[in-house]
């Protein structure tokens, strides 16, 4: 099961993921997301929070709606997302990854408002493994650094720097590592995982 974010989109995953159920939903609108409640099965084995927007820019300059679009992507819809999944997680005694950054770790210039909604994703998926670890349900937070995806275009162009696809993380190389994690035998979890690019 897939959400997106417009009928477009989930069409063109249809297509790419044949027999895949596509959701659609606005995740920068929680109501949106909360709509979703009644659409997920009895039981799941895994949820994968991947969505994530970017605007850099000076604190002096990030507008209010940066700032709101930007935490309402990348924190708030996983975290209303969640919590309508947890009575399925927990009847499947599931696994939670939130796909974070290297700006969860660290914040640098310009990057405030991503940084920000990253930190607080850290902290909510902390805050989700201690309250529901009694439940059988693991939760991961994957740390990539600069991987190779349009996002990352997006903050080149945003830097002024020239983009190279070839000198970051491939984004199969980060599912790969979420893959690990979902299959890891249920006698051990990784609470925490970074990745970063060799180059």
């Amino acid at each position: 099961m897939l959400t997106a974010r417009s009928a477009e989109r989930a069409h063109e995953l249809r297509a790419e993921l044949p027999g895949a159920e596509v959701l659609v939903a606005d995740l920068a609108d929680p109501a949106a997301v909360t709509a979703l409640a009644g659409r997920l099965p009895d039981s799941l084995d895994s949820v994968v929070h991947a969505a994530g927007v970017v605007d850099l820019g000076p604190v002096a300059e990030l507008s209010a709606g940066s700032w709101q679009e930007q935490l309402a992507v990348n924190l708030v819809a996983p975290a209303v997302l969640t919590r309508i999944a947890l009575p399925a997680l927990r009847a499947g005694r599931g696994s939670v990854v939130f796909l974070n950054s290297g700006a969860g770790l660290v914040a640098h210039p310009t990057w405030s408002a991503y940084a920000a909604s990253k930190h607080g994703l850290r902290a909510l998926a902390d805050a989700l493994r201690a309250e529901e670890g009694g439940a059988g349900i693991r939760v991961t937070t994957v740390y990539p650094g600069r991987t190779a995806t349009p996002m990352q275009q997006k903050v080149h162009a945003q830097e002024g720097k020239e983009y190279d696809a070839s000198e970051w993380i491939e984004p199969a190389t980060v599912a790969d590592a979420i893959l690990h994690v979902l299959d890891l035998p249920r006698d051990a979890t990784i609470s925490d995982l970074t990745i970063r690019p060799t180059a």
